[in-house]
This record gives C-alpha cells, sequence and structure tokens, in this order.
C-alpha cells in the first residue's frame, strides 16, 4: 500500500511538471533454491539484508518498497534516465559483491533489474511506468540474469 500510494503521488507530480521520475523493478536470482537450501528464515534474512542494501544505496526521499514475493522496486523522483541506470547497476554489483551469512555457510546473491523512465518512454500513467519496468525485468532475467536491462519498447 505504501508504495502504491507513492506511485501515485510521484507520478502525479511527475506528469503535471514534466520532470523526470524512474523506475526499477528488482528481482533476486533463483531465489527459490534459496529458500530450498536453508529455509523460509534462510530466505528472510536475504530479503531484510537486500532491502537494507537498497534502502543505504538511494537517497532519503526515493522510496524503496518489496513488491512481491523476490521483487522490489524503487522509485526515484527527478532521475534522468543514465544516472538511474548507473545506481541500478551500482546496486547490482553491490549485491554481486556481498556475501549473505547463512549460519554455517555464506553465499552470493545476484539481482536482475529492470528500468522504466517518465518522459523517455512516453509513459502515460502510473501502471504504464510499472508495466514497463517490469517487462525490461524480464528481458533482464531472460538475458541471463544478473544485469540492469532498460525498457525499449
Amino acid at each position: 500500500r505504501y508504495f502504491e500510494e507513492r506511485l501515485g503521488a510521484e507520478a502525479q507530480k511527475a506528469f503535471e511538471s514534466e520532470s523526470n521520475l524512474s523506475m526499477i523493478m528488482i528481482d533476486i536470482d533463483h531465489f527459490k533454491k534459496v529458500n530450498d537450501t536453508f529455509g523460509h528464515d534462510g530466505g528472510d534474512k536475504v530479503l531484510c539484508k537486500i532491502a537494507s542494501l537498497l534502502k543505504n544505496s538511494v537517497r532519503q526521499h526515493d522510496t524503496v518498497a518489496r513488491y512481491g514475493g523476490e521483487e522490489f522496486v524503487l522509485l526515484l523522483p527527478g532521475v534522468p534516465l543514465d544516472p538511474t541506470s548507473m545506481v541500478a547497476e551500482r546496486i547490482r554489483q553491490l549485491v554481486e559483491n556481498t556475501l549473505f551469512d547463512m549460519g554455517q555457510t555464506q553465499i552470493h546473491i545476484t539481482i536482475s533489474l529492470g528500468i522504466s523512465n517518465f518522459p523517455i518512454h512516453r509513459v502515460k500513467s502510473k501502471e504504464e511506468l510499472v508495466k514497463m519496468a517490469d517487462l525490461a525485468l524480464y528481458e533482464a532475467k531472460k538475458g541471463g540474469r544478473n544485469q540492469v536491462y532498460i525498457f525499449r519498447g
């Protein structure tokens, strides 16, 4: 609900002022394997750690929210496409280079990221912004995971 409220407010502001609004949709690669190997407690540890990494990687007024099972979404108001892409790549590398403590062992996790932007992608609604980021995320996963993909329409 928090994300929906923030998305509505930020989209309205961006559409009215024709200012940038970027979205990064993130999916944890092979998360089912983490749950199957380490149980739901292990999966919860990974989710909490990634949420913390995301919050510490963006500005205080950006929105970080869990979007689904192992999906997160970032809203970056006022941020053009190129800087958004750099933020996404920096986050991708940060997660890839972080060791996740799973009790007796430590593991590496990777993420896939999809980006959409208003006004670059000619988005006409907040729903389209989400859909385009989701389609870009799908392409990142289809292309081999552990990568950033910008919506290309």
